[in-house]
This record gives structure tokens, C-alpha cells and sequence, in this order.
């Protein structure tokens, strides 16, 4: 019992190595490379984008709060937009893009009632609608034995009128600011009028497309200018005596950004 008790006790430590298996370590590793592989999607994704959505990208991580004018709402927030942030929006770098959606919209509306209407049917050919860098623009043109017009007069015809009410109904729910142009072809105009050339015939029949757009409920306030161009913008220049250069255009113009 004496040597027992004299032995000294000697305590035994083990180092760890990790974990083993059982550790943690690799855990994260693993939501690291997961984390990178989002980022990189992220990326992927920006850059498949239009310009639009990726300056509204930048301008969130630039002013994630959203206190800048710039910032016009992250896609796909979820947040419901309150007076001020929708005031920011007209105001952002989508107001152009946003224009541009409801004209498309438009575009639609108007070549499926053209479609579907018996008396607009024959008329879809000589009707064009596309936009262009002032708005969109609708333009009616003249084709062989079916005008708009009465030859070197500004009397609309029936058809067209209608077609000038439907489009009426259309323009005077928005706020848009629109011009009517007069067009003619390359034919001088002879009448008994003196001095009366294709500069004012087409400038009265811009006039006569301004007045059943009125008679359909467009305020003469929307009606920003009447142009008559003559012979001066053919739409076939290497025809310039086709039927198509006699035509009536109306210009839906973009609203311009408030300051």
C-alpha cells in the first residue's frame, strides 16, 4: 500500500486534430463556394439584361435605402411603392422604357381591332404603326383604287373617318401630346386656286384628320402642331409619284420628364 501511494498520478492529454470528420470545418468551406456560385449567377443574370435593368441594378446597390431620385425600385422587391417612391419612378431611368411598354400595348389594341373589323380589314395593309424616336406613330396611306382621299382634295372618306374615331378613342384617355402631319406625292397640284400647291392641300388634310379626331373627343389642347410636308418626306423617294407617298400621319408623342 506504501508504494501505491508514493506513485506519483500522471494525467494523459490528447490533442485534437479538427474534428475529424465530425468537425465543422468543411462547412464552411462548402457555404462559401455555395455563396460565390449565387454571386456568380447573379452576374450571369445582370449581364443577360437590358440596360434599363441593369442601371436600376446599380443604382440599388449604390443607394440600397432608396433616397435617391435615380433609384426607381428594385425588380422583384416585393415592396409595395408608397406616393413618393411611385413619384420617384416617372421620374427614374424607366420613365422612357414605361412609355414605350404602353405603346406597344397600343400597337396591339389597334392591329387587333383592325383585324377584326370587316371594313378595317381591307385597310390593314395601307395602315402602318411603329414607333419611332418621337412616339409612335400611326400613318395611313393611299393604295391603288382605295384612298383616303378624294384625288387633290382634302375630303376624307368614309373609311377613313372611322378609322380616325377608333384611333381617337384610343389617344384621348392619355395625356400625350400628338402631331398630325399631311403628306402628298411628287405630283404638282393644279387648280383653279392661285398659289395653292400640295404644301396646302397637305396641310388641309392634316386639318381634316385634326377634326374628327376632335369629333371623337381629343381635346384641341392634345393637339400639338399640324405639319403639311408637301413632297417633302416621300416615303418611297425612289418612287416618288407613288400612292404611297400620299398619306396622313399621326405622331403620339413621349411625355417629357418633369423637373
Amino acid at each position: 500500500m506504501a508504494e501505491n501511494e508514493n506513485q506519483p498520478i500522471i494525467i494523459v492529454k490528447k490533442k485534437g486534430h479538427g474534428g475529424g470528420h465530425h468537425g465543422g470545418a468543411w462547412k464552411v468551406a462548402y457555404a462559401d463556394f455555395v455563396t460565390a456560385m449565387m454571386a456568380l449567377f447573379i452576374v450571369l443574370w445582370v449581364l443577360g439584361q437590358s440596360e434599363d435593368i441593369k442601371q436600376s441594378v446599380a443604382h440599388y446597390f449604390n443607394d440600397p435605402v432608396g433616397f435617391s431620385d435615380k433609384t426607381s425600385g428594385f425588380i422583384g422587391s416585393g415592396r409595395k411603392d408608397s406616393g413618393a417612391r411611385i413619384q420617384r419612378k416617372k421620374k427614374g431611368v424607366n420613365f422612357h422604357t414605361l412609355q414605350k411598354i404602353k405603346f406597344e400595348q397600343m400597337m396591339k389594341e389597334l392591329s387587333k381591332e383592325i383585324a377584326n373589323d370587316k371594313e378595317f380589314k381591307k385597310l390593314a395593309s395601307q395602315v402602318d404603326i411603329k414607333l419611332v424616336n418621337d412616339g409612335l406613330r400611326i400613318e395611313m396611306m393611299d393604295k391603288e383604287n382605295n384612298y383616303f382621299f378624294d384625288v387633290g382634295s382634302a375630303h376624307l372618306k368614309p373609311a377613313a373617318k372611322k378609322l380616325i374615331l377608333a384611333l381617337a378613342k384610343k389617344i384621348k384617355k392619355i395625356p400625350n401630346k400628338i402631331v398630325i402631319e399631311g403628306h402628298t406625292d411628287a405630283r404638282k397640284f393644279v387648280s383653279g386656286i392661285r398659289g395653292y400647291t400640295n404644301f396646302e392641300l397637305s396641310a388641309d388634310r392634316a386639318n381634316a384628320a385634326r377634326r374628327i379626331l376632335v369629333e371623337g373627343g381629343v381635346s384641341n389642347d392634345q393637339i400639338e402642331e399640324i405639319r403639311g410636308w408637301a413632297d417633302h418626306r416621300l416615303r418611297d423617294p425612289k418612287h416618288p409619284n407613288s400612292l404611297v407617298n400620299r398619306r396622313i400621319s399621326i405622331i403620339i408623342k413621349y411625355l417629357e420628364k418633369k423637373s
